[in-house]
């Protein structure tokens, strides 16, 4: 059995974060980086595409959820994303690491990066 990767480096969205006062009325930078972990199966090498991840739409979901929210903890927003890239059943592992360039003063960035691990075990 073959593992595939998908990473999603650097999408860049803004959205609502933060329980300053400032921070619930305008809208952030944030930085997003997703690695998705699935057994590549072997409709995927005679290339069925039915057979693989999406990763399209899992962006597509991720882009629409932040967008669309307010969130007042960046653990919240990772775990959310989280959710969204561990929800199809094949996904044995994911982490995600979320950016906010403009947190602190003399920092380029804070991040916060969360992990799935699927309680099932893939046979070799």
């Amino acid at each position: 059995m073959m593992n595939a990767v998908i990473e999603i480096t650097n999408l860049r969205l803004r959205t609502f974060i933060g329980f300053n006062d400032e921070e619930k009325t305008k809208q952030q930078d944030i930085v997003i980086n997703a690695e998705i972990h699935y057994p590549l199966n072997n409709g995927c090498i005679t290339d069925k595409v039915s057979d693989a991840l999406n990763y399209k739409t899992i962006t597509k979901a991720i882009i629409k959820h932040v967008e669309s929210g307010r969130f007042l903890l960046l653990e919240k927003l990772v775990a959310d994303v989280l959710s969204i890239c561990s929800e199809h059943p094949d996904v044995v592992y994911s982490k995600v690491k979320i950016d906010k360039p403009h947190a602190l003063r003399f920092a380029d960035s804070v991040s916060l990066s969360l992990d799935f691990h699927s309680n099932t075990t893939q046979e070799n």
